[in-house]
């Protein structure tokens, strides 16, 4: 299993990025690879990748959700991976995100992938496209401000 840290510094308020980040259903408008993204409850999402040409679906869920601080979750079905998104203050008008993400590559191409660096890669790449989304933006596209426990 792979481990890594990415972050980005935006130029919003945290309670943007934050809402923003909520909307799962926009992944796929910054986010490359994914196809699709259904909201199935305040928990649970169902994802569809195309990961080195190939169409994978698989169901996750939200670990813990703390508004304007942090999201976390895991796979529940598909490649194994699990991480955390949090969120925080740099000033008034900016804020910090940062990705961190435990990987399990499933099979030969994800694997090589991961050992040259294109997975950690894709996610600074999809942190750094989230970053314009929101700033050319100004403001979200939706929010939930709800708490998911640990």
């Amino acid at each position: 299993m792979s481990t890594f840290t990415q972050s980005i510094d935006v130029d919003v308020p945290v309670t943007v990025a934050y809402n923003q980040w909520t909307q799962f259903e926009s992944f796929p408008r910054f986010m490359e690879g994914v196809r699709e993204i259904r909201q199935l409850d305040d928990k649970h999402i169902h994802w569809v990748v195309k990961v080195g040409g190939a169409t994978r679906e698989f169901d996750a869920t939200v670990t813990e959700q703390h508004p304007d601080e942090r999201v976390a979750w895991r796979s529940d079905s598909g490649p194994e991976h699990a991480g955390v998104v949090t969120f925080h203050k740099l000033s008034d008008t900016t804020s910090r995100v940062t990705a961190q993400m435990d990987i399990d590559p499933d099979g030969f191409l994800e694997t090589v992938g991961d050992k040259l660096g294109v997975i950690e890669g894709r996610v600074k790449s999809d942190l750094e496209r989230f970053k314009t989304f929101i700033e050319e933006r100004g403001q979200e596209t939706g929010a939930w401000r709800g708490d998911v426990p640990r």
